[in-house]
């Protein structure tokens, strides 16, 4: 029998060569990058005398078509409220409050639907306070601003994980806004030492579609604490001053999930998840609205005269004690996309202009006027997902729209994915179970709700007064029984069935996700609030 192995070997060959010839390379794996940056709002300033608060309304809507994970960060248009001083501003003394409509890293039962959250700071940082019983880090030994706000709302729960909008909201207006109430008298000593505390309560107001009026409120001490130990600072934080009318309005964006890769010739190529803006067909789609801010008049000097045994004073804020910013259109991006890690004089900008114009809509109202690389939906439209980088006429590297069918097949980008993702089963937020919760403890409870993003709340009734914020707010309890009789004067008059905020012009309100909404159980309608104590996936 002659010995055919070394044939057979030889034909294995040439069928491996063919084969290696036939079958084009796998492409080049995409590498994970990310889009971030600014959009920035320019707009008209008013006189400094307008400086008791603000209220604005800002759209909300789903920013990615998926959640993506907990890598995404990104805040909706919002602002930065900061103290009004007379003179130079305190040097190295960042404090603020700066919350708004977003998804953050710590958010544990996110959706697609933006939340709310306060975010006050105090100095530089050392603290902030999202909510009641939020703030920052979830370790409770470590309090670190969880007891700086106070529920103030006896008709709304405030979640740790951030207060929910209703599921399905697609760029409605959001209205809200931050007014000093006299709840607390001025101190002149801070935990006992000789520091100073203010007796600002700057309190949270909404404007949406099933809710109206005061949700809760920073505690002055939140403010004055860090003096305790930065004496030159005393009286200089938001506890004792004004704030500054003209304030910055902008989108701040710190993580979109991206790709980028390079074809065979070397030229480089971005995917970004898919990315959408408020965007009707045939009509323009407000994003920010009656921008406003308040005189000393809209509100605080008739409470402090009414609590002082006055005239009552309704809650709806007079028109003529504001002054409303305008808009004449422009403004600019910042967004970049590029890899992880790397420098910040490296990072592309994206062509923004090249499909997005900013415009004022009517001189308080501003927006985007949408070009044709958009895809158009119902109430959104669709950023351009793919990019190029090219260099402009001075030299400089951006990223420039390119159509899908553009994009070389070898780059990978066509089957980059972006999809929903959750975490299987979140840590729960669970406070802790010691005397400023237990002792003198709640009135009634406990108590459930299931919300919109899949979670379900805990909570029970406390009496204004005795709820654990307070607790920790340095206040006796003559102090703090004074401001339990100033609340119940406002439960009994600050109803929900009325405007405070000035009303928008245009565009519908979005709403509160409905679960958040409750009725205070009989005999606890006046002097009492809801306040949550745990929020987790139920078993």
């Amino acid at each position: 029998m002659p010995n055919v192995l070394p044939r057979l070997a030889a034909c294995l060959v040439a069928l491996l060569l063919c084969a290696a010839v036939a079958v084009p390379a796998d492409p080049a794996s995409p590498q994970k990058a990310e889009m971030a940056g600014y959009l920035l709002v320019p707009h008209e300033k008013v006189d400094a005398k307008y400086n008791g608060g603000f209220s604005m309304y800002v759209a909300a809507w789903p920013l990615l078509k998926n959640y993506p994970g907990e890598e995404f960060q990104s805040g909706l248009f919002g602002t930065w409220m900061f103290a009004q001083h007379d003179g130079p501003k305190p040097e190295k003394a960042y404090s603020d409050i700066e919350g708004g409509l977003g998804w953050w890293r710590d958010t544990r039962f996110a959706t697609e639907t933006p939340k709310f959250i306060m975010g006050g700071v105090a100095l530089n940082f050392v603290e902030w306070a999202n909510g009641p019983g939020a703030g920052k880090g979830r370790d409770w030994n470590k309090p670190n601003g969880k007891y700086a706000v106070a529920q103030l709302s006896p008709w709304v729960l405030w979640p740790p994980d951030g207060l929910n909008v209703k599921q399905g909201t697609n760029g409605e207006l959001f209205g809200y806004g931050y007014l000093p109430l006299p709840l607390t008298a001025s101190k002149k000593t801070t935990a006992g030492k000789d520091a100073p505390t203010g007796d600002q309560s700057w309190t949270l107001f909404l404007n949406t579609g099933n809710f109206k009026g005061p949700v809760a409120f920073f505690v002055p001490h939140f403010w004055s604490k860090p003096t305790l130990e930065r004496t030159d600072l005393a009286g200089k934080f938001l506890d004792a001053r004004p704030s500054d009318p003209n304030k910055a309005i902008q989108m701040e964006t710190q993580h979109v999930p991206a790709f980028i890769a390079k074809d065979a010739k070397g030229d480089t190529y971005a995917r970004i998840a898919p990315t959408q803006f408020p965007g009707k067909p045939g009509a323009d789609a407000p994003l920010i609205h009656r921008v406003t801010a308040y005189n000393r008049a809209a509100l605080w000097d008739g409470v402090k005269a009414w609590f002082a045994g006055g005239k009552e004073v309704s809650g709806t804020i007079d028109p003529k004690t504001a002054a409303v910013h305008t808009f004449k259109g422009g403004g600019g991006a910042t967004w970049q996309i590029y890899p992880p890690n790397t420098a910040r004089d490296k990072k592309a900008p994206v062509a923004w202009n090249t499909f997005a114009t900013p415009a004022a809509l009517d001189e308080h109202t501003y927006g985007y006027k949408w070009g044709d690389a958009v895809t158009r939906g119902d109430a959104l439209v669709t950023l351009p997902e793919y990019y190029k980088l090219e260099k402009d006429k001075k030299d400089k590297e951006r990223w420039v729209v390119v159509s899908a069918k553009d994009v070389p097949a070898d780059t990978g980008l066509a089957k980059a994915e972006f999809p929903r993702t959750r975490a299987a089963k979140p840590q729960p937020y669970i406070t802790p179970d010691d005397s400023s919760w237990k002792k003198p403890g709640p009135a009634a409870g406990p108590f459930e709700a299931k919300l919109g993003d899949g979670s379900t709340v805990t909570y029970y009734w406390y009496r204004f007064a005795d709820q654990p914020a307070l607790l920790n707010a340095d206040l006796t309890e003559a102090e703090r029984d004074a401001l339990q009789k100033r609340v119940e004067l406002l439960h009994k008059t600050w109803t929900k069935d009325r405007e405070y905020l000035p009303p928008p012009a245009r565009g519908a309100l979005a709403h509160l996700d409905p679960a958040v909404l409750v009725t205070p159980p009989k005999g606890l309608e006046i002097g009492y609030v809801p306040v949550v104590t745990r929020q987790g996936i139920k078993e």
